[in-house]
């Protein structure tokens, strides 16, 4: 099933290369399986598509398991910038809350 997603996730980047959902979903399959490709992913999309809000959420907490706590940091900040600037105010609260927490399990770190 997952090669299935992915083979379509693949054909729809191709035929529609300037749509960041895509690059998304495609680096959420990737995220468990293929890390490499997902961070590939996550970089190309935060590069190319720099207002696309939803990225910061998914790429933030990817590095936040992966224990790379700086670079987390980095995009949970820059998402809920992001956040602010487009008034989103739903994926605000979920940065926000996703960072307060991120803040507490890595308290002694910083």
């Amino acid at each position: 099933m997952q090669a299935q997603r992915i083979k379509y996730l693949q054909e729809e980047i191709e035929n529609f290369p300037e749509d960041p959902f895509n690059y998304y979903a495609l680096a959420l399959e990737y995220a468990g399986s293929v890390p490499a490709e997902a961070e590939r992913l996550f970089g190309k999309l935060i590069s190319d598509f720099p207002g696309y809000l939803p990225v910061y959420y998914q790429a933030a907490n990817y590095y936040f398991e992966k224990g790379e706590t700086g670079r987390a940091e980095e995009l949970f900040l820059a998402g809920i910038a992001l956040a602010e600037e487009q008034k989103n105010e739903k994926t605000l609260r979920e940065l926000k809350g996703s960072y307060s927490i991120f803040k507490t399990e890595t308290d002694d770190e910083f």
